[in-house]
């Protein structure tokens, strides 16, 4: 069964400049949740799974544990994973509490899911908040490379972003600076996605601004160009970005400006790119010979993987 989460329940990061661009109707392949429960047809199959669960609180070694948590369906979910999906909260709680620092918790789902993936995807902060504090690991990752606070970034939620960096804190250098498999750090998400809230945050916590792509170079700046985001190109100037940082093809932010048409975003790069690095390299180009150009003429790497 498919199951889409659209409905946003808590604070999410909006910013209009790049709104239209980023935001169609459902989820993103990877923000799917494939759950396997062809087995329980009807939700009320899984509302008797739940009734049917025997813990016993006051011996955490019993055997009475070992049904529920070695329930899995055929797409890898536990019954926490259903209970998340389902927003079966109480349910979930339970499980959690029943949990505190097991292995349980951080179990992966055919999609490498864990509880924490899930609970960011149907913004569930609460949730997250307990199952951060049971021991659930943030530094696990799903099939595409990436965190929970991944996720958060990507999707915009400001509260599960709070909470994750809140109860993170021993993490957090490891979870800002990590990569997923498309290459984007924490940073990058949110600001392909626009979402200058996130963007600020993260560097006050200590996301180094002008980290590379590793495959292209790009800096958070260099995507702000790319994407033609004025708003969020000033912004991360005030927050010191390095307008002089080159990509791997050598090009500074403000070469990213050529064949475009925003003048806003031209201005706000040329006076502080130094003077040496303004023309376009191996070139004697003007400003006037790019004219007429195409972007993917002038620069084609501006296609991002989510």
């Amino acid at each position: 069964m498919d199951i889409h989460r659209t409905a946003n329940r808590g604070p999410m990061d909006y910013n209009l400049d790049n709104m239209e661009a980023k935001h169609g109707k459902g989820l993103p392949c990877e923000d799917r949740l494939d759950s396997g429960v062809d087995s329980l047809k009807e939700e009320d199959d899984l509302s008797k799974v739940f009734e049917d669960m025997t813990v016993n609180p006051t011996e955490p070694g019993s055997e009475e544990y070992e049904p529920w948590r070695a329930a899995v369906t055929e797409d890898g979910d536990t019954l926490l994973h259903l209970a998340i999906i389902h927003e079966a909260t109480e349910h979930a709680q339970q499980m959690v509490k029943l949990s505190h620092n097991h292995s349980f918790l951080n179990i992966q789902n055919h999609q490498r899911q864990t509880a924490l993936h899930l609970a960011v995807i149907t913004e569930q902060p609460q949730l997250l908040d307990r199952l951060l504090k049971a021991g659930a690991d943030p530094l696990l990752v799903d099939n595409s490379g990436n965190t929970p606070l991944h996720i958060a970034c990507k999707r915009g939620s400001l509260a599960c972003f709070g909470v994750i960096t809140q109860n993170c804190q021993r993490h957090l250098t490891a979870v800002l600076s990590a990569y997923n498999y498309s290459g984007h750090n924490c940073l990058h998400l949110a600001s392909i996605n626009g979402y200058i809230s996130l963007v600020e945050s993260l560097v006050w916590l200590g996301a180094d601004i002008n980290a590379q792509e590793p495959c292209s170079g790009r800096t958070a700046l260099h995507l702000a160009v790319d994407l033609q985001n004025p708003t969020l190109v000033r912004r991360l100037l005030d927050l010191g970005a390095n307008v002089n940082c080159l990509n791997y093809g050598g090009f500074t932010p403000y070469h990213l400006t050529f064949g475009r048409h925003n003048n806003e975003i031209r201005s706000q790069l040329y006076d502080r790119t130094a003077q040496e690095l303004r023309d376009m390299p191996d070139s004697e180009s003007d400003d006037s010979d790019m004219e007429g150009l195409s972007e993917d003429e002038v620069y084609d790497d501006i296609k991002f993987g989510k």
